[in-house]
């Protein structure tokens, strides 16, 4: 697909977590269009850096830069990140009882798209529903479960399902997918990977980190980066993403480290 729009431009990022140096010096570029894929081991540093791209408070940034649309997003609160126009799909959501996922949902397209109570612009209830129910029919979730409190008692797939449902709903320019499909029956990896393959276009870029090529299968990505260490030590194509099915990390370790293609 043509570049166009905004990207994402990592340069030299260098993560702490507790004192402890993750990423070591990564750099990597997204753009709206384009479709990527981060594969690599555990402990390579893969959720370390889809954190740190929304600002999770956790992890520091000690040197580089995250630049979205030109601007850099390093210091900004993940609110801030949000209505800039990115997302994340967060490998671990988080319960929260008391708030009904309809709710949530109608807030944070209100709060995204700068619609204020002052300004009487806010969502009704009526125009949310209209908005959802095409979204729900395409992951093959049931109306009813808006009305469950947010991620409570979810079981692993309806989790997954929740996040990419949020995704579609806010239609972000460049949304981070962080093991999106660990934990899903080969139904719901389909219907999940078909989802976010909806929504490609000239306006919307990807970045999907992953252990598996089976979701790959299904996303078809522009671009493969392997993670080694806290960088990018290999970029390809989808080609590539074979290869590590086959072959394991082994090789890129045994053919002298970090490197990249």
């Amino acid at each position: 697909m043509a570049k166009t729009g905004f990207s994402l431009e990592i340069k030299g990022l260098h993560v702490s977590v507790e004192s402890k140096e993750i990423l070591t010096g990564l750099d990597l570029s997204v753009r709206q269009g384009e479709a990527h894929a981060i594969m690599g081991p555990n402990g390579s540093g893969k959720s370390t850096l889809a954190n740190t791209i929304l600002g999770h408070p956790k992890y520091e940034v000690t040197d580089g830069r995250i630049i979205f649309g030109g601007k850099d997003v390093s210091k900004l609160e993940t609110d801030e990140r949000a209505k800039a126009g990115l997302f994340l799909a967060m490998q671990y959501p988080t319960e929260i009882p008391g708030v009904t996922f309809s709710g949530f949902l109608r807030s944070a397209m209100n709060s995204v798209q700068g619609r204020t109570e002052k300004r009487g612009d806010l969502l009704s209830v009526v125009e949310f529903r209209d908005i959802v129910e095409e979204k729900l029919k395409v992951l093959k979730m049931d109306s009813g479960f808006l009305e469950r409190y947010l991620n409570e008692g979810f079981s692993g797939g309806e989790k997954k399902r929740a996040e990419v449902l949020q995704m579609m709903l806010l239609a972000p320019k460049i949304a981070v997918l962080d093991e999106t499909d660990s934990g899903l029956d080969i139904d719901s990896l389909k219907i999940v990977a078909l989802a976010v393959k909806r929504m490609s276009g000239p306006s919307f870029g990807s970045l999907v980190i992953t252990h598996y090529h089976r979701i790959l299968r299904y996303l078809a990505p522009d671009h493969v980066h392997v993670m080694l260490g806290g960088r990018i030590v290999r970029s390809g194509g989808p080609a590539l993403a074979r290869t590590l099915e086959a072959k394991g990390y082994g090789w890129l370790r045994e053919r002298g480290g970090p490197r990249r293609k």
